[in-house]
């Protein structure tokens, strides 16, 4: 028998499906009584406001996050404006999930990311102000912001009501994540005994802030590779396992795999690569690894791996669906029953 997953659900979407069919998904995922969709800008392929005002439009209850957007690329007077637009369109709806982003993607774009922890404090902590309609001035090492605040003229100035998220994965940004944001996004592509070990850096962080673990909120990217023919569910999770452990060292160190595979597919794959070169690399990535990783196979382990990350600590599964059939991977899920 299954388990019963007794927490809120969301949806995750990055760049497999086109758009309009997201909007569908999302419309029947806030049907079932999923809590919130989170669109992905992780590569350079979909930016992630647009499609998350699309879903905004034609929902009304379902939240509606980044997951997430890097703090390098938008000035955050106009990240906070963004967001501060976004929740004109649904108010109380509009998450914020930040991230530091990955190299050597940030690097060939001409993106430095030296000391990050201090420049996500200083981000947070402008777009924070902004957002609660304040007028910032912040001379950081990264931030310059000179009596800054968002210039409404033609609609009433309130503070918007927008978390703030960190998409951490190592433990000092878990920390800082505890410590100044109401939420972390938690990695995907990482196990159970992973997060047990982000869970601990968080509370860490959260206690010098005079918070409890209980006022951070934990939502975690899972893939989900559903399929009642279990092998398509496997190869299909495969092939994404292997391309990002190619590409973002980030994961690599995260997914505790062994440094022989990691070598092996750090040869084969990395930023950009066909799909052929990932197709070959994930030749040599074995079963277990993959179901360590992420929840693939049928209905009901899928179910029984995302109750795992229940158990060490996510509060609301994030849900990537691999499978062909998305509604059925919403149904598998549906709190709604």
């Amino acid at each position: 028998m299954s388990p019963t997953l007794n927490t809120p659900m969301a949806l995750y979407l990055q760049d497999k499906h086109p758009i309009r069919d997201g909007m569908d998904y999302v419309r029947y995922a806030e049907q079932r009584g999923f809590d919130a969709v989170w669109q992905a800008e992780s590569r350079l392929v979909r930016e992630a406001t647009v499609p998350m005002a699309a879903f905004a439009a034609i929902t009304d209850r379902i939240k509606v996050g980044s997951g997430v957007v890097n703090n390098w690329t938008r000035n955050p007077a106009l990240l906070a404006s963004t967001f501060a637009t976004l929740d004109d369109l649904a108010p109380g709806r509009v998450l914020l999930g930040i991230g530091a982003w990955w190299d050597p993607l940030a690097s060939k774009v001409g993106i430095e990311r030296r000391r990050p922890l201090q420049a996500m404090r200083e981000t947070v902590t402008a777009v924070r102000g902004l957002l609660n309609d304040e007028q910032v001035s912040l001379q950081g090492e990264f931030v310059h912001l000179d009596g800054v605040e968002l210039d409404y003229v033609h609609q009433e100035r309130r503070p918007k009501d927008v978390p703030i998220y960190i998409g951490a994965t190592g433990m000092k940004m878990m920390e800082l994540a505890g410590e100044i944001a109401d939420g972390v996004v938690l990695n995907y592509l990482v196990s159970p005994t992973y997060n047990a070990e982000a869970v601990e850096h968080l509370e860490i962080g959260a206690r010098r802030a005079g918070k409890t673990l209980d006022e951070v909120d934990r939502p975690q990217l899972i893939v989900c590779s559903l399929d009642e023919d279990r092998d398509k569910a496997l190869d299909a999770a495969r092939l994404l396992i292997t391309q990002y452990l190619g590409q973002q060292p980030h994961i690599m160190k995260a997914s505790g795999a062994s440094r022989e595979l990691l070598e092996e597919i750090g040869s084969k794959v990395t930023w950009p690569a066909t799909a052929e070169q990932v197709r070959e690399a994930a030749q040599l990535m074995p079963d277990d690894v993959v179901q360590t990783l992420a929840a693939a196979g049928t209905a009901d382990e899928c179910r029984a791996k995302v109750a795992d990350f229940i158990e060490h600590g996510c509060t609301c599964p994030i849900l990537y669906p691999l499978g062909d059939d998305v509604h059925a991977m919403i149904d598998a899920f549906a709190p709604s029953g």
